[in-house]
């Protein structure tokens, strides 16, 4: 198998509903979304049998924050995996401007593969990546 992660991408408007006090992207706001583009990455790309089977949760967020977004910016969400082990997997995001390309975040978060069933930590298989690698 390839180790080239495919980078998934989504774009998003920032509302004034995301703002905070400051009038910038709210920090909590980018962790949603940090969430919501691997759910959407997971959901897109993994096979049926696995997305019936299994579900994540986030152990870990470690987030730098280079940049401020605001009303109105058009933004570029972009995803990929990294390394494994047994039951959990890496998972970085980038934030981007989309019009200056400028990355506004930059994170690595550790999740943890979930058995539907039973609500235990449950392998990963090589066989569940391939089609997260290009």
């Amino acid at each position: 198998m390839s180790h080239t992660p495919q980078i998934f991408e989504q774009t998003l408007r920032v509302k004034e509903s995301d703002l905070d006090e400051l009038e910038h992207v709210n920090n909590v706001r980018y962790v949603q979304w940090m969430e919501d583009v691997a759910k959407a990455h997971w959901e897109t790309r993994a096979a049926n049998e696995y997305r019936d089977k299994y579900f994540w949760i986030v152990l870990r967020h470690e987030i730098d924050y280079k940049g401020q977004a605001f009303n109105g910016d058009e933004l570029l969400l972009q995803t990929f995996v990294g390394d494994h082990t047994h039951v959990t997997s890496q998972r970085f995001v980038n934030i981007r401007n989309k019009a200056t390309n400028k990355i506004l975040i930059a994170a690595k978060s550790t999740w943890c593969l979930i058995d539907q069933e039973t609500k235990k930590p449950a392998k990963i298989s090589e066989e569940m990546f391939r089609d997260f690698y290009v």
